[in-house]
């Protein structure tokens, strides 16, 4: 096949497959593409997260001061985490509260910042 061939080629497909992102576009669909990612990430970051070994269900205990003693104590044990102890524990405890945003419920969001208070004591970095 000659350069100009292929070239030829390659215009006709960006082309068609244009026409076709258009087309979905004008019929109010959305384009997705062929693969789709199982889940949400940030569900996996939580479940896998490099940082810290979380027990399940930790963010579903009652007590703020439960949770902040869980996040201590996986801080504490984890030898991947990248910051100190303190800072992972924190850090995890935000990444939970933004992610669920909307879905939170008031009660919810009072227990878990809260927890952060517990947490700034566990570590002796209450102000």
């Amino acid at each position: 096949m000659s350069t100009a061939a292929r070239k030829s080629s390659a215009r006709r497909t960006r082309r068609t497959l244009s026409a076709g992102k258009a087309s979905a576009r004008k019929a109010g669909k959305r384009h997705t593409s062929a693969k789709r990612s199982v889940g949400k990430w940030s569900g996996r970051v939580t479940a896998t997260s490099d940082a810290l070994d979380l027990k399940h269900h930790l963010f579903k205990q009652r007590s703020p001061a439960a949770i902040a003693r869980s996040l201590k104590r996986s801080a504490e044990r984890s030898h991947r985490r990248k910051a100190s102890p303190y800072q992972s524990a924190m850090s995890m405890l935000n990444f939970y509260i933004n992610r669920r945003g909307k879905n939170l419920s008031a009660a919810e969001k009072k227990k878990l910042n809260a927890a952060k208070g517990e947490l700034r004591k566990a570590f002796g970095r209450a102000a």
